[in-house]
């Protein structure tokens, strides 16, 4: 008897639909087509004993399993109760009724209890796309899939709840998730704030600038200067996600098998990865395409701790990533594309020793020393970095106040009102949503300047040599710092301040 399952395959961050089809014939075997991988082609030995523990069997006959379409690799062991419930229908062992409507995912144990899959929200998203009345999956995942609006969604602990379903028709409890109530749990009081930095105002201004904008930010400074005490706090000042924004990150959150709890992702990622991470693991890929780091940090935070220390050809590969705010993975067969629009927040000593100019430093470097470890970051990858802030040692004397620093609720409040400013600007503009995704045209007709600003402007990019690039990232951050201070056009000020954020341009840094 010939039967019919469905199952889903996640590839890049959308799913497709897989129509698994069992037929139990004259003879005996077990062949499974289909492009499965070794997951999958192991997956008999679990789906044997699950069967035998709750009263069950795979039949003495000739099982034919087909993965359609059949010329699309399939991977994971997420197959194994489709496949389970496909041959126990086709063998007449259970009634099935209306077993079309739904979509069947969820990896087997030995004794048929269910472990979590990946991907839960992109299939469940399909499924409803493709009309399916519900999708049936393990129980961790089932919050996950609940946010999808308009499909039932039934967790399920072990095989024997499904079988029940489907031959004695038994309901199952339906996963209800109140995506507004679980959106709106957003960390009103951060674990890391800034009313914890002691001094450091004038840094603490740039962070809120590169905030208010989307702008990417380099910290320079010796060791326990606070740099890395800072870019964890970046977070916290971020404005809230929108729904579509959570939506996004939790998509690709899930497709790389992680849990979340709540079923929705209502905070801005912070990604710290280790210097010693290779390329494929930063911007994903691999024999079969996972997302990397800066696609986990979407929507959020990317902190390169020590720059100079990652290879450069990690840093190298994410030039084009920075500009275009997604990557693509190209292989001969297929080629995947992930999102990753995120702010970059690095940190770097200024030379080896950590230590610059410093008459009094511990440990000096040499100028060659310095210039070949200040070389391992491209002028390229450099201009892609809006803002370049000194951070200096805090003195003593501030270090010993009792006096908190303002809060980071505070600040998220001015930057929440900057980035609305920005929203308003470009609602007609699909793709740009702050101020540091405008491209040349969007600059040239947002960030006009007088002509006093235009030779301030001009002065600096003269003494400073910066590129056209520079340029740009100049007038982006003015017209954020104006923003901030809710005016319309960009002043000689504005335009002041933003130069002052280019320090690795100055002469004595590089070159």
């Amino acid at each position: 008897m010939l039967r019919k399952v469905f199952g889903s395959s996640v590839f890049g961050i959308e799913a497709t639909t897989i129509t698994v089809e069992v037929n139990i014939g004259q003879g005996i075997g077990y062949h499974l087509v289909g492009l499965p991988d070794n997951a999958i082609k192991e997956s008999n030995y679990r789906i044997a004993s699950a069967l035998q523990f709750n009263g069950f069997k795979i039949p003495g006959k000739k099982i034919t399993i087909n993965m359609a379409p059949a010329d699309m690799r399939k991977e994971g062991s997420a197959y194994d109760l489709t496949l389970a419930i496909g041959i126990l229908t086709a063998s007449e062992q259970i009634k099935a009724t209306g077993l079309e409507e739904y979509i069947i995912m969820g990896e087997l144990s030995l004794d048929g209890t269910l472990q979590p899959i990946k991907g839960a929200l992109p299939i469940a998203i399909k499924a409803k796309e493709e009309g399916f009345k519900g999708f049936i999956l393990p129980d961790e995942n089932a919050k996950e899939a609940a946010i999808v609006a308009g499909i039932n969604v039934f967790g399920v602990k072990d095989i024997k709840e499904v079988i029940a379903f489907f031959d004695e028709e038994i309901p199952l409890e339906q996963t209800i998730v109140d995506i507004k109530e679980e959106f709106s749990k957003a960390l009103d009081f951060p674990e890391f704030d800034f009313a914890d930095v002691k001094g450091q105002e004038s840094i603490k201004r740039s962070m809120e600038i590169a905030a208010a904008g989307g702008h990417n930010i380099i910290l320079i400074g010796p060791p326990g200067s606070g740099k890395t005490m800072l870019a964890k706090r970046l977070p916290s000042i971020l404005p809230p996600m929108t729904l579509h924004e959570a939506l996004e990150t939790t998509k690709i959150h899930s497709v790389t098998g992680r849990t979340i709890n709540s079923g929705i992702m209502n905070y801005r990622p912070f990604r710290s990865p280790h210097h010693t991470i290779s390329d494929v693991a930063l911007v994903g890929g691999g024999a079969y395409p996972q997302p990397g780091e800066i696609s986990m940090a979407h929507n959020g935070v990317l902190f390169l701790d020590e720059l100079p220390e990652f290879k450069r050809s990690v840093l190298e590969v994410m030039r084009q990533p920075l500009e275009d705010r997604e990557v693509t993975i190209s292989r001969a067969k297929f080629t995947v594309t992930y999102p990753s629009s995120f702010m970059l927040v690095a940190s770097m000593n200024p030379s080896p020793g950590g230590y610059f100019n410093d008459p009094n430093a511990p440990v000096t470097s040499t100028p060659a020393e310095m210039q070949r470890y200040l070389s391992k970051i491209s002028g390229p990858l450099l201009d892609r970095i809006d803002i370049h802030i000194e951070v200096t040692p805090v003195p003593f004397e501030k270090l010993s106040e009792d006096r908190k620093g303002e809060r980071s609720t505070v600040i998220r409040e001015r930057v929440t009102k900057a980035r609305e400013l920005q929203t308003q600007r470009f609602r007609e503009l699909p793709n740009i949503h702050y101020n540091a995704q405008m491209n040349t045209k969007q600059i040239r007709e947002y960030c006009k300047l007088e002509v006093s600003s235009l030779e301030l402007l001009k002065k600096a990019m003269e003494r400073l040599n910066l590129s056209a690039r520079a340029y740009d990232r100049i007038l982006k951050v003015a017209r954020t710092i104006a923003d901030l201070e809710n005016e319309t056009s960009i002043n000689g000020n504005h335009i002041s301040e933003a130069i002052q954020y280019r320090s690795l341009d100055r002469e004595g840094w590089l070159g």
